[in-house]
């Protein structure tokens, strides 16, 4: 009788989930990635206002992650127009974009590309529910939109609360792979525009209230200022649970490795950010610290005509998805 593999799903977005899949993707395991649908900003989110589409830009990068076919088609979906009235444009938004007018299904668009791109797992969307995500500060104020809130640099104001405007429902694929997971990992990922769109939409606590998977959170490298400005190791942990429900995380994953000076003092002097703090021991509430060295050899670069902010030090893939397989298979 064959082994079952193991059912592991990916929460977040963007650069993170990208980093985690491209890792888990070597591994023999049945992978699903479950994306936030929030995303307002560059391309993404000019081909939302104007197109109504299902925002597709950390779908792409879902499913590049996953994708096993040749260089020139990862290429091509990576590929961002430099000049002209396209600039700044991906081709793999536009691809998706197109695909869902012509066929008016989001699912069935992310399936063809899916195709097109030979992936080795499935990319599903948390809702499709047309929403806008909001965060409440602190001090009363109120941010809309996800571009916003990312480039938001109000700090040492943290933010009380976030929610989506209108609420939105699980899509019900997501919501059954969810339940038949053995395993599922939260991050890395921006905290508040990546990984908690996910888990504020309706439905999701209460899955992870009674579902026997494995709860995993890879805890980020660095702060974010307007964000997670001077959060330690266990600041992740509760703002996590704070929206899941104490108890709710099973295994953190931290980094154990510091970037060179050289990165940190970048970070420090433009960003105004700073190595999260490991201020843990073994245990935290039922959430077992695991240590390992996670961060890449080398720093990211990005596209000169792609205007977001985007990190310099990451989790490396391989790395990250050792430390992960363990757990999954332990």
């Amino acid at each position: 009788m064959t082994k079952q593999k193991p059912i592991v799903v990916t929460i977040g977005g963007g650069t993170g989930s990208f980093v985690a899949l491209s890792g888990l993707k070597y591994y023999d395991i049945d992978l699903n990635a479950i994306v936030a649908m929030t995303d307002s900003g560059g391309s993404t989110g000019k081909l939302r206002d104007q197109l109504g589409v299902l925002p597709p830009g950390d779908l792409r990068q879902a499913l590049i992650a996953l994708s096993e076919a040749s260089e020139i088609w990862r290429k091509l979906f990576t590929y961002r127009f430099e000049t002209g009235d396209l600039k700044g444009h991906n081709f793999g938004n536009i691809f998706l974009s197109a695909i869902e007018k012509i066929t008016d299904s989001n699912q069935e668009a992310i399936d063809r590309a899916a195709d097109v791109l030979q992936t080795c797992g499935r990319v599903i969307p948390i809702t499709f529910d047309n929403c806008t995500l909001c965060a409440k500060y602190e001090d009363g104020t109120v941010f809309e939109g996800e571009a916003n809130i990312d480039e938001e640099t109000k700090s040492g104001v943290r933010i009380e609360k976030l929610y989506l405007k209108p609420s939105a429902d699980i899509n019900l694929e997501a919501k059954r792979v969810l339940e038949r997971a053995n395993s599922i990992v939260l991050g890395p990922g921006d905290l508040y525009t990546s990984i908690l769109p996910n888990l504020i939409v309706s439905g999701v606590p209460d899955i992870f209230h009674y579902a026997k998977a494995k709860k995993i959170l890879v805890v980020n490298l660095m702060t974010k200022v307007g964000q997670t400005e001077g959060f330690k190791v266990s600041d992740f942990i509760n703002e996590i649970e704070k929206y899941l429900g104490e108890g709710s995380i099973n295994y953190a994953v931290v980094n154990s490795q510091k970037p060179s000076k050289q990165l940190i003092k970048i970070y420090k002097d433009v960003d105004k950010a700073d190595i999260v703090e490991d201020d843990l021991g073994g245990t935290y509430r039922r959430a077992k610290i695991i240590r390992a060295d996670l961060l890449s050899d080398s720093a990211f670069e990005k596209s000169p005509s792609d205007v977001l902010k985007r990190s310099l030090i990451r989790h490396d893939p391989d790395k990250l998805a050792k430390v992960i397989h363990r757990l999954v298979t332990s």
